[in-house]
């Protein structure tokens, strides 16, 4: 790799595992930095996570859904002189949300603070004064999670101690729910306020506080939908990607990575073949890393036994369906919540219980973009929460169907009436297929559970300690799932790579 005089014989080669938004970043960020890379995908498409289905003339995002953060995305354009605003549409949505209750209350939450301040007026006058002291709680966790540590990796024990009292200071040993309801009175606006952990995969009764910046995040940034869906954003970086000489290849699982005691050597394609590789990069699942691409090294195996025996986030539900009508109660993105919170996600997180109500969470993306469907028609895709498989030992090949049909139910009757007659085409997808399509440990739709017991240097570690030359991006490691969390995951590790890289280029051996 380098010669007497410290100086390169060749460009350092990186494989990069899995093309969802984690990988994709770092791929981009690597190349950038002067790096060969080439990704390996499992699937037919790129995405990971934000695949793309297309059934019936209908456009189905398979995953993320809610941009935030576009700062982050805009930022892998700039490094290679690009501007991401002419590679890919991004329309703002507003309101962020349509909330809806049992009880037939709704709320719309945005980015209009009078109209936002005037709906909790109308509910719960005492809870105004609440909500603007919550929002400058919430400004105060971005600012020291999101801007500070959301893209520093935590390579050490000391590198967490370092942070403790600021995290101290901000009550982060508080459950988002416990948070909200300081500052909050009404049941309804409770709920409203501490369901974002969700999104990422946190039980708002046990997540750490720390992710209450998520309503920081989204009043300084907006909420944005990409033309033509998340998929086009995923293929906008695709093209960035093979621009700057990357290359990407499609229905290419890996086996295993290789390695020796001095690190990783390359890897292994489930089709047969051995590739040489200088470093690896892990988008997939953090326990398939270990258990079944390193599970032939004792350190790889023992650390898959560690991260079993932590606690895994919950799985999701997914029907994918079109109708021939638009229903003029909801929008873009919408909420339902059921009659129980509290008990519902115990069901889920805890008891691994099947629930037989719902909570929801309904997208409508063709009511921003109509090419997504027919001329005439409607996309949606309607999302349950429900138990990993290592909680609820469910046979989802016919249970799927008949879950479905109570969900559409659910659908028909709190916001979509008529909906069964109207229904064009659908498909669903389920824990199982989390598990089989993605190779995501248990069915988990988000990795590890994001608990503060579970996060910064309690994640697993951008850069591994056991295998030189390996190391991590997207939902399992820091700062841990959705959008902005993997994208920032990519950046933090794409530090240590050129941090450990440099060295050598400089004509040393980096300290791993």
């Amino acid at each position: 790799m380098l010669g007497n005089t410290g100086t390169m014989k060749r460009r350092p080669a990186a494989a990069i595992i899995g093309s969802g938004f984690g990988g994709l970043a770092a791929a981009i960020r690597l190349q950038a930095a002067g790096f060969r890379t080439v990704i390996f995908e499992k699937r037919d498409l790129p995405g990971g996570r934000a695949y793309v289905y297309r059934q019936d003339g209908f456009t189905f995002d398979a995953g993320p859904t809610v941009i935030t953060a576009p700062e982050c995305l805009e930022e892998l354009f700039a490094l290679a002189g690009r501007r991401m605003r002419d590679h890919v549409t991004l329309v703002p949505v507003e309101p962020f949300y349509r909330l809806f209750w049992e009880d037939g209350a709704r709320f719309d939450y945005g980015n209009d603070d009078e109209r936002t301040c005037a709906q909790i007026h109308a509910r719960s006058p005492g809870d105004v004064q609440g909500y603007r002291d919550f929002l400058r709680y919430a400004e105060a966790v971005f600012r020291e999670g999101y801007e500070k540590l959301g893209h520093v990796p935590f390579p050490d024990l000391w590198s967490m101690v370092r942070v403790a009292p600021q995290l101290a200071s901000l009550a982060s040993y508080r459950s988002v729910y416990r948070t909200v309801s300081r500052y909050i009175r009404d049941p309804h606006l409770r709920q409203a306020l501490s369901f974002h952990s969700l999104l990422v995969g946190g039980n708002p009764f046990t997540a750490s506080s720390i992710y209450t910046l998520i309503h920081y995040l989204e009043r300084k940034w907006g909420v944005w939908f990409p033309m033509g869906g998340t998929n086009a954003l995923v293929g906008a970086l695709v093209r960035l990607y093979e621009e700057l000489g990357g290359e990407l290849r499609l229905d290419s699982e890996v086996a295993s990575i290789r390695a020796e005691e001095s690190g990783v050597t390359g890897i292994e394609l489930r089709a047969g073949g051995l590739e040489p590789f200088d470093l690896v990069v892990s988008n997939a699942d953090v326990v398939h890393t270990y258990e079944r691409l390193l599970g032939h090294h004792e350190a790889g195996a023992r650390a898959a036994r560690r991260l079993k025996r932590m606690r895994h986030g919950m799985s999701l539900f997914l029907v994918y369906f079109g109708t021939r009508k638009r229903y003029p109660d909801i929008l873009h993105h919408n909420i339902l919540f059921g009659p129980r919170y509290r008990q519902l996600l115990g069901d889920i997180f805890d008891r691994g219980v099947l629930p037989a109500d719902f909570s929801l969470y309904l997208h409508a993306p063709s009511y921003t973009d109509t090419s997504l469907a027919p001329p005439g028609c409607h996309a949606y895709y309607v999302l349950a929460p429900v138990p990993h498989l290592g909680k609820a030992d469910i046979d989802w090949e016919s249970e799927g169907p008949r879950y479905a049909g109570q969900v559409l139910s659910c659908l028909e009757q709190r916001v979509m009436p008529g909906l069964t007659d109207d229904l064009v085409t659908q498909r669903i997808f389920t824990p199982r297929d989390f598990s089989r399509e993605l190779n995501a440990h248990l069915g988990s739709a988000f990795s590890l559970e994001p608990r503060l017991t579970q996060s910064a240097w309690f994640r697993v570690h951008n850069r591994d300690r056991r295998f030189r030359g390996l190391y991590f991006v997207g939902a399992g490691t820091h700062p841990g799932a959705g959008v902005p969390g993997v994208v920032n995951s990519a950046k933090a590790t794409a530090g240590v790579v050129l941090e450990d890289w440099r060295g050598r280029w400089a004509g040393r051996d980096p300290t791993p």
